[in-house]
């Protein structure tokens, strides 16, 4: 009969195997970024991609459904890859799809926000204010604009404050306590990626964009 100590010690690995083993897959399941159920931009964007290359034939609409699912496989199929229908890291990656993170509300970061914010909507309501905060984050989110806060902001033609001298101007007050509220996850746009005011633009094409809603002086869009 094998010493008790020698049993429980045995256990024990046994234990702290199966916990590591768990953990293992626990990770690598959170790897999975896009799959069966999921909806936001990255799922359009998965969307718009397949669609270019014929393999996807139904709507543009954000909602990993069947479809999707379908498409992902195939493509996956094409590219060597796990036919798993999830669209993690690879798939992404081989789609050419890149979307940042919205950074931390620490105080570079609302300093730089809060400058674009008081450069932009300087005497919005504060509500706007935010609102266009939100829209510069939810960029860094959509994969037709830049991954980082820096780069959706100096974006080349993303922002007329920045070439007009508005944007080094003095900060508003407001505009600080509303750049933390956005990268908090407020977002009174609504996910607006888009946000203009219409007694100004001479854009003609940011006018076709689906309105959201309107704050103040400017609308804001899809």
């Amino acid at each position: 009969m094998k010493h008790p100590l020698i049993k429980t010690f045995f256990a024990l690995f046994l234990c702290a195997v199966t916990v590591t083993v768990f953990a293992l897959r626990v990770d690598n399941t959170a790897l999975a970024l896009s799959k069966m159920g999921s909806r936001g931009t990255e799922v359009r964007a998965i969307q718009e991609k397949l669609k270019e290359r014929g393999l996807y034939k139904g709507s543009v609409d954000g909602i990993y459904g069947t479809q999707t699912q379908t498409a992902v496989k195939q493509f996956q199929k094409q590219q060597g890859l796990t036919q798993d229908g999830i669209a993690g890291p690879a798939t992404l990656k081989r789609l050419g799809i890149t979307i940042g993170k919205i950074p931390p509300a620490n105080e570079s970061n609302v300093y730089l926000l809060a400058r674009i914010i008081s450069a932009e909507a300087r005497g919005e309501p504060y509500s706007g204010q935010v609102a266009v905060g939100a829209v510069i984050l939810n960029r860094i989110e959509h994969p037709s604009f830049p991954d980082t806060l820096s780069g959706v902001i100096y974006q080349e033609g993303a922002f007329t404050a920045i070439v007009d001298g508005q944007f080094n101007e003095p900060i508003a007050d407001s505009a600080y306590r509303a750049a933390r509220d956005a990268l908090n996850g407020q977002d009174p746009s609504g996910g607006a990626i888009y946000y203009y005011n219409p007694d100004k633009t001479s854009n003609q094409w940011i006018r076709t964009r689906p309105v959201i809603k309107q704050i103040g002086a400017h609308l804001f869009c899809s």
